[in-house]
Parts: C-alpha cells; sequence; structure tokens
C-alpha cells in the first residue's frame, strides 16, 4: 500500500487549505495518508546564525523523517499577500538547511486554495518555480478559487473544479 504525506502550508486552526489537502487525500484509492499539521512542528524563525549556534530544530528533522516515509506528497498552499503564509516559509527555510533537496524527488501534487477567484494562483507559481530546485517532482497541480462557494460538506461541490481535482489526482496516483 502507497503511502501519502498530505498537509497545508497554514498554522490556521481552520485553514481551508487544511481542509483541501484532507479531501485531496482521500481520493487517492488504496493508499494510507498522513495528514500532518504545521501547529505541531513548531520552529524558531530561521537564522544562519541560530543555526549555527544550536543546529537544524528537532521539528525540522521530524518533518523531513516523515517526508521520508511517504512516497508521494500532497501540498496545498495558503497565500498570505501573494506569497506562501510566513509558518511554511520557514518550515521549508529549515528544511532546505537539513536537506537541500528537500521534496527528495517524490512525486508531488501542489495545490492551492483562497476565497478569492484566483485560488491562490500567486503562490502556486511561486512554488511551481521553486519546488523543482529542491527535487520537486511536481506532477499535477491544482487550483481551487472561491473556496467558500465551492467547497462544503468536506468535498469540492463545483462538479467541474472537482473533475479538475480528480484528473490531477489521477496524474498523481499513477506517478507513485
Amino acid at each position: 500500500m502507497k503511502h501519502i504525506i498530505a498537509f497545508a502550508g497554514s498554522n490556521s486552526s481552520d485553514s481551508i487549505n487544511k481542509q483541501l489537502v484532507t479531501y485531496t487525500a482521500s481520493l487517492v484509492d488504496n493508499a494510507k495518508a498522513t495528514i500532518l499539521d504545521l501547529n505541531d512542528f513548531d520552529l524558531p524563525i530561521f537564522s544562519k546564525d541560530l543555526e549555527a549556534k544550536e543546529g537544524i530544530p528537532e521539528n525540522a528533522i521530524k518533518f523531513l523523517d516523515i517526508l521520508k516515509e511517504g512516497d508521494g506528497i500532497i501540498v496545498s498552499l495558503a497565500e498570505n499577500n501573494g506569497s506562501y503564509a510566513a509558518v511554511f516559509k520557514n518550515l521549508f527555510d529549515w528544511l532546505s538547511r537539513a536537506e537541500q533537496k528537500n521534496w527528495l524527488g517524490k512525486p508531488m501534487l501542489l495545490m492551492a486554495s483562497s476565497p478569492g477567484a484566483r485560488g491562490g494562483q500567486s503562490v502556486l507559481q511561486i512554488a511551481l518555480d521553486r519546488f523543482p530546485r529542491h527535487n520537486a517532482d511536481i506532477v499535477g497541480k491544482y487550483s481551487l478559487p472561491s473556496f467558500n462557494d465551492n467547497f462544503s460538506e468536506g468535498k469540492i461541490t463545483n462538479t467541474e473544479l472537482n473533475n479538475e481535482l480528480l484528473t490531477q489526482v489521477k496524474q498523481f496516483k499513477n506517478s507513485i
């Protein structure tokens, strides 16, 4: 059985991206899904001085070790002011110091959502450019616009948008 690691790039207790990534992971048949919460991986703000003094924080190593256990990664990024949420950027910085190629060549389904009509397109584009440099094998991408209008009771309610996601999930599943 394949093992999927899924998480949202957010620490919000009611994260729409966590809702989306949880739903998406449930669509991958015959796979075990581990849903991570960034709140369980508290990290100090990255600095080279702190790294030199104390090394890589244990929670960054734990997160990386969990990624290593998976056959594929599903991530849904929150967008704050057109970029990564601070909590994710900080984790990403620490991960890349622990292992520069921190996505480990694993197949990745990269997603974003927002309450707005662009659905996190800005952060998604940033990640599409950046993640391959850290050995991400991005096999699918998906943006869910207007989250509050298109997602309810744990699933996507817009048939067309849901079918787009199912296509991406199929590509992802076939790659793991």
